[in-house]
């Protein structure tokens, strides 16, 4: 079922542009990451852009069956730098996310009583106040010339939540269980 609201559904196809980007850029960001001798911040990377093709699909699936053009505005750092400086980009991206776009975004959805696109912004936004804390993790180990210690990076295919080392046992942002998470 799409949404009923122009602005909500305004607000989904920005988000789903935004995320889609991002979803790529870390992807790229990643590769660099490796080929600079960070193959954890590599994982990093790539992990947080699986979070983020799950967010761009939740907001796509909230879209619902709507077809036409819609102008797709969304923030994003582009080119490709040192890793040190892509990390920065990326927790700006993230802090964007998180101080500015998804509040309003979902604000909006709950004033016109959105119910999937508020649970579709909550997801982001949860999962987007985790990476922004991962990647300063990354580009402080980064800054002193060592790789981002960690044993494994754990998302949730439902929501993006992202966690380091050990799964929780149900997923605090939307409950799905341990053996859901995918792990890089």
């Amino acid at each position: 079922m799409s949404v009923k609201n122009a602005m909500t559904s305004d607000f989904l196809h920005s988000a789903y542009g935004g995320e889609s980007m991002a979803h790529m850029r870390y992807l790229i960001w990643g590769d660099m990451a490796e080929n600079e001798g960070y193959p954890n911040v590599a994982r990093l990377f790539r992990a947080v852009a699986f979070a983020e093709q799950v967010h761009a699909g939740n907001h796509m699936r909230e879209i619902g069956g709507a077809t036409g053009d819609a102008t797709v505005t969304a923030g994003g750092v582009f080119g490709t730098n040192k890793t040190a400086d892509n990390l920065q980009g990326a927790i700006n991206g993230e802090l964007h996310e998180v101080e500015q776009m998804y509040p309003v975004y979902l604000n909006a959805a709950e004033f016109q009583e959105e119910t999937g696109a508020q649970r579709s912004f909550h997801f982001a936004l949860e999962a987007e106040k985790q990476h922004a804390e991962l990647f300063g993790r990354a580009l402080a180990a980064v800054k002193t010339g060592k790789d981002l210690e960690l044993t494994a990076i754990y998302v949730c295919p439902v929501c993006g939540h992202t966690i380091l080392d050990t799964p929780p046992e149900r997923c605090p942002v939307c409950g799905a269980k341990k053996e859901a998470y995918h792990k890089f």
